[in-house]
Protein backbone atom coordinates (compact mmCIF):
# COMPACT_ATOMS: atom_id res chain seq x y z
CA UNK A 1 0.00 0.00 0.00
CA UNK A 2 1.31 3.94 -0.77
CA UNK A 3 -0.32 6.40 0.41
CA UNK A 4 -0.46 9.25 -2.83
CA UNK A 5 -1.24 12.94 -1.19
CA UNK A 6 -1.96 15.65 -3.59
CA UNK A 7 -2.95 19.25 -3.62
CA UNK A 8 -4.93 20.29 -6.90
CA UNK A 9 -3.32 23.56 -7.33
CA UNK A 10 0.61 22.31 -6.70
CA UNK A 11 1.34 22.04 -10.45
CA UNK A 12 3.71 18.97 -9.35
CA UNK A 13 1.42 16.63 -8.36
CA UNK A 14 -0.74 16.99 -11.91
CA UNK A 15 1.66 14.88 -13.98
CA UNK A 16 2.15 12.76 -10.19
CA UNK A 17 -1.77 12.26 -10.57
CA UNK A 18 -1.64 11.12 -14.59
CA UNK A 19 0.97 8.26 -14.13
CA UNK A 20 0.37 7.11 -10.50
CA UNK A 21 -1.67 4.46 -11.28
CA UNK A 22 0.05 2.85 -13.82
CA UNK A 23 3.36 2.45 -12.33
CA UNK A 24 1.68 1.23 -9.26
CA UNK A 25 -0.36 -1.48 -11.29
CA UNK A 26 2.92 -2.53 -13.07
CA UNK A 27 4.95 -2.76 -9.57
CA UNK A 28 1.90 -4.38 -8.06
CA UNK A 29 1.15 -2.15 -5.17
CA UNK A 30 -2.40 -0.41 -4.21
CA UNK A 31 -2.66 3.22 -4.08
CA UNK A 32 -4.79 5.06 -1.75
CA UNK A 33 -5.02 8.44 -3.08
CA UNK A 34 -5.97 11.16 -0.62
CA UNK A 35 -6.75 14.61 -1.21
CA UNK A 36 -5.69 17.53 1.06
CA UNK A 37 -5.28 21.25 1.39
CA UNK A 38 -1.70 22.78 1.31
CA UNK A 39 -2.62 25.94 2.52
CA UNK A 40 -3.18 25.16 6.10
CA UNK A 41 0.50 23.44 5.70
CA UNK A 42 2.25 26.58 4.40
CA UNK A 43 0.70 29.14 6.77
CA UNK A 44 2.18 27.02 9.56
CA UNK A 45 5.45 27.14 8.13
CA UNK A 46 4.88 30.98 8.03
CA UNK A 47 3.85 30.92 4.18
CA UNK A 48 0.89 33.10 3.04
CA UNK A 49 0.93 31.75 -0.59
CA UNK A 50 2.75 29.46 -2.58
CA UNK A 51 6.56 29.55 -2.38
CA UNK A 52 6.65 29.85 -6.35
CA UNK A 53 4.81 33.20 -5.88
CA UNK A 54 7.12 34.26 -2.87
CA UNK A 55 9.83 33.37 -4.48
CA UNK A 56 9.70 34.38 -7.82
CA UNK A 57 13.13 32.88 -9.48
CA UNK A 58 11.75 29.22 -8.24
CA UNK A 59 8.60 30.01 -9.75
CA UNK A 60 10.30 30.64 -13.38
CA UNK A 61 12.26 27.55 -12.68
CA UNK A 62 9.02 25.53 -11.94
CA UNK A 63 6.76 26.80 -14.93
CA UNK A 64 9.59 26.00 -17.14
CA UNK A 65 10.64 22.66 -15.54
CA UNK A 66 6.65 21.70 -15.45
CA UNK A 67 6.47 22.63 -19.16
CA UNK A 68 9.56 20.04 -20.17
CA UNK A 69 7.70 17.71 -17.89
CA UNK A 70 4.85 17.54 -19.64
CA UNK A 71 6.16 17.44 -23.00
CA UNK A 72 7.88 14.70 -21.90
CA UNK A 73 5.20 12.29 -20.97
CA UNK A 74 3.25 13.78 -23.61
CA UNK A 75 0.29 15.62 -21.19
CA UNK A 76 -1.20 18.39 -22.59
CA UNK A 77 0.10 22.31 -20.44
CA UNK A 78 -1.82 25.33 -20.30
CA UNK A 79 -0.73 27.57 -17.26
CA UNK A 80 -3.49 28.52 -15.33
CA UNK A 81 -4.36 32.35 -15.11
CA UNK A 82 -4.58 32.10 -11.90
CA UNK A 83 -2.30 30.32 -9.49
CA UNK A 84 -2.93 28.80 -6.72
CA UNK A 85 -6.20 28.05 -7.77
CA UNK A 86 -8.96 27.56 -4.80
CA UNK A 87 -9.16 24.19 -4.18
CA UNK A 88 -11.66 23.61 -1.50
CA UNK A 89 -14.63 22.52 -3.53
CA UNK A 90 -12.98 20.56 -5.84
CA UNK A 91 -10.88 18.64 -3.32
CA UNK A 92 -14.06 17.71 -1.11
CA UNK A 93 -15.86 16.30 -4.10
CA UNK A 94 -12.56 14.64 -4.17
CA UNK A 95 -13.58 13.00 -0.89
CA UNK A 96 -17.15 12.26 -1.95
CA UNK A 97 -15.84 10.60 -5.25
CA UNK A 98 -13.15 8.60 -3.67
CA UNK A 99 -15.58 6.79 -1.39
CA UNK A 100 -18.25 6.21 -4.28
CA UNK A 101 -15.68 4.74 -6.06
CA UNK A 102 -15.09 7.19 -8.83
CA UNK A 103 -13.28 9.35 -7.04
CA UNK A 104 -9.46 8.67 -9.32
CA UNK A 105 -10.97 9.61 -12.65
CA UNK A 106 -12.54 12.83 -10.77
CA UNK A 107 -8.88 13.66 -9.68
CA UNK A 108 -7.78 13.09 -12.94
CA UNK A 109 -9.95 15.07 -14.82
CA UNK A 110 -10.20 18.08 -12.53
CA UNK A 111 -6.03 17.91 -13.18
CA UNK A 112 -7.15 17.97 -17.48
CA UNK A 113 -9.42 21.02 -16.60
CA UNK A 114 -6.75 22.88 -14.48
CA UNK A 115 -3.38 22.45 -15.94
CA UNK A 116 -4.24 21.31 -19.68
CA UNK A 117 -7.52 23.26 -20.21
CA UNK A 118 -6.64 26.35 -18.16
CA UNK A 119 -9.75 26.29 -16.56
CA UNK A 120 -10.75 27.90 -13.07
CA UNK A 121 -11.12 24.80 -10.77
CA UNK A 122 -12.33 27.22 -8.02
CA UNK A 123 -15.56 27.69 -9.80
CA UNK A 124 -18.92 25.34 -9.38
CA UNK A 125 -19.15 25.31 -12.41
CA UNK A 126 -16.27 23.82 -13.30
CA UNK A 127 -16.49 21.30 -11.04
CA UNK A 128 -19.97 20.38 -11.31
CA UNK A 129 -19.35 20.07 -15.29
CA UNK A 130 -16.34 17.62 -14.33
CA UNK A 131 -18.69 15.52 -11.82
CA UNK A 132 -21.20 15.54 -14.90
CA UNK A 133 -18.30 14.23 -17.51
CA UNK A 134 -17.80 11.30 -14.79
CA UNK A 135 -21.64 10.46 -15.47
CA UNK A 136 -22.88 11.69 -11.95
CA UNK A 137 -25.36 13.93 -10.89
CA UNK A 138 -23.63 17.14 -9.96
CA UNK A 139 -26.06 18.63 -7.66
CA UNK A 140 -26.36 15.64 -5.38
CA UNK A 141 -22.59 15.21 -5.43
CA UNK A 142 -21.97 19.24 -4.68
CA UNK A 143 -24.76 19.07 -1.73
CA UNK A 144 -22.78 15.65 -0.32
CA UNK A 145 -19.64 18.21 -0.95
CA UNK A 146 -20.65 20.73 1.38
CA UNK A 147 -22.28 18.55 4.29
CA UNK A 148 -20.55 18.84 7.96
CA UNK A 149 -19.43 15.36 7.43
CA UNK A 150 -17.28 15.63 4.67
CA UNK A 151 -16.05 18.96 5.87
CA UNK A 152 -15.01 17.41 8.79
CA UNK A 153 -13.10 14.57 6.58
CA UNK A 154 -10.82 16.99 5.16
CA UNK A 155 -9.98 18.82 8.47
CA UNK A 156 -8.83 15.27 9.45
CA UNK A 157 -7.14 14.37 6.36
CA UNK A 158 -5.22 17.99 6.48
CA UNK A 159 -4.22 17.51 10.06
CA UNK A 160 -3.51 13.42 9.25
CA UNK A 161 -1.12 15.44 6.82
CA UNK A 162 0.56 17.61 9.38
CA UNK A 163 1.06 14.39 11.58
CA UNK A 164 2.78 12.51 9.18
CA UNK A 165 5.09 15.81 8.25
CA UNK A 166 3.87 16.20 5.23
CA UNK A 167 5.08 20.18 3.86
CA UNK A 168 4.86 19.93 -0.15
CA UNK A 169 2.54 17.80 -2.24
CA UNK A 170 2.69 15.41 -4.27
CA UNK A 171 4.03 13.51 -0.86
CA UNK A 172 3.99 9.64 -1.19
CA UNK A 173 3.77 7.43 2.11
CA UNK A 174 4.94 3.86 2.46
CA UNK A 175 2.72 1.32 5.29
CA UNK A 176 6.19 1.69 7.29
CA UNK A 177 6.12 5.38 7.16
CA UNK A 178 9.02 6.43 4.92
CA UNK A 179 8.21 9.95 3.38
CA UNK A 180 8.94 10.47 -0.70
CA UNK A 181 8.53 14.47 -1.57
CA UNK A 182 7.76 15.31 -5.48
CA UNK A 183 6.75 13.58 -8.98
CA UNK A 184 10.37 12.86 -9.38
CA UNK A 185 10.13 10.03 -6.03
CA UNK A 186 7.55 8.73 -7.12
CA UNK A 187 9.59 5.73 -8.76
CA UNK A 188 11.87 5.48 -5.44
CA UNK A 189 8.23 5.41 -3.31
CA UNK A 190 7.08 2.57 -5.47
CA UNK A 191 10.51 0.88 -5.00
CA UNK A 192 10.74 0.95 -1.01
CA UNK A 193 7.29 -0.65 -1.11
CA UNK A 194 8.54 -3.34 -3.34
CA UNK A 195 11.36 -4.32 -1.55
CA UNK A 196 9.37 -4.50 1.74
CA UNK A 197 6.61 -6.64 0.65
Amino acid sequence: MLDFWFEFASTYSYPAAMRVALLAERAGIVVRWRPFLLGPIFKAQGWNDSPFNLYPAKGRYMWRDLTRICAAQNLPFKRPTTFPQNTLLATRVALVALAQGWGEDYCRAIYTAEFADGRDIGGADTVAAVIAAQGKEAEAVLEEAASERVKNALREQVAEAQRLGIFGAPSFVTADGELFWGNDRLEAALEWTVNRK
